[in-house]
């Protein structure tokens, strides 16, 4: 009888150690769903800015064609226009880009403190967002064209 207790005293504790292992993988998986959401909302903002700033810009261009033409007397409504949606575009990205460092920021932080209490276990890395590569590269993209229609000057 007390053989018996204790083989169950036993397959209770062993069933509690897997029961915490499966709960630590599925918080360490939970972190990686929540870095790719954040990617993905990061995605978002770049879809959106990318089409302002290429709309801006192609009003931009089109319509200093047509004023470089003759065709039309005056473009300068249309080249503001140009310019606030390519501004809009950039802030716009710029505003992303900071919400998701900030945002990773604090995940990895979260991480950090979850390992140190012993809650995640799992060392994966987070590596650089290749996301966040391509925001700041239309980032720089946007700052020269921006540029460009301001002081005609660049490559643009």
């Amino acid at each position: 009888m007390q053989d018996d207790h204790k083989a169950r005293i036993s397959l209770q504790s062993d069933s509690a150690s897997i029961a915490t292992e499966l709960a630590s993988r599925r918080t360490g998986m939970a972190f990686q769903r929540t870095r790719m959401s954040a990617d993905r909302t990061l995605m978002s903002v770049i879809r959106t800015s990318l089409s302002l700033i290429g709309f801006g810009f192609t009003i931009f261009q089109v319509f200093q064609k047509l004023h470089e033409s003759q065709v039309l007397k005056s473009s300068e409504a249309a080249t503001r226009f140009g310019v606030a949606l390519v501004l809009l575009g950039i802030t716009m990205l710029l505003v992303g880009i900071a919400y998701h460092v900030s945002f990773m920021v604090g995940l990895r932080r979260e991480r950090a403190a979850m390992k140190a209490d012993g809650l995640v276990h799992a060392d994966s890395q987070f590596p650089v967002s290749l996301t966040l590569t391509v925001a700041l590269l239309l980032l720089a993209i946007g700052c020269l064209a921006i540029v460009s229609m301001v002081f005609a000057v660049g490559p643009f």
